[in-house]
């Protein structure tokens, strides 16, 4: 699975990744938030979930150590992150700089 994902956060396009997990009512809040930045952006970024309890190893090669996390990735480089329930503009300024 971590090669499977390695080859999704190397695309030109940029990927923004949420780590989760299903106990954690924070990641809960996200839900709305990453659909109005999905709205906002369409095909421009593609958005990828990733259960930490399910995939812990992508997880740790991210360095996520808290949850939420929002983590943009573009041609393999992490170039925005954010823990803790991010605001849909937040993460817009982030992705704007990326297109």
């Amino acid at each position: 699975m971590i090669r499977r994902f390695n080859r999704i956060v190397s695309s030109a396009r940029p990927v923004l990744v949420d780590f989760y997990a299903d106990w954690c009512m924070p990641c809960r809040l996200m839900t709305p938030i990453l659909k109005e930045v999905k709205d906002q952006y369409k095909k421009n970024v593609r958005i990828i979930k990733v259960n930490v309890d399910h995939y812990p190893d992508i997880a740790v090669s991210c360095r996520v150590h808290h949850i939420p996390s929002i983590v943009v990735f573009q041609r393999g480089t992490i170039h925005w992150s954010g823990t803790g329930v991010q605001e849909a503009n937040d993460i817009s300024f982030a992705l704007r700089d990326l297109l």
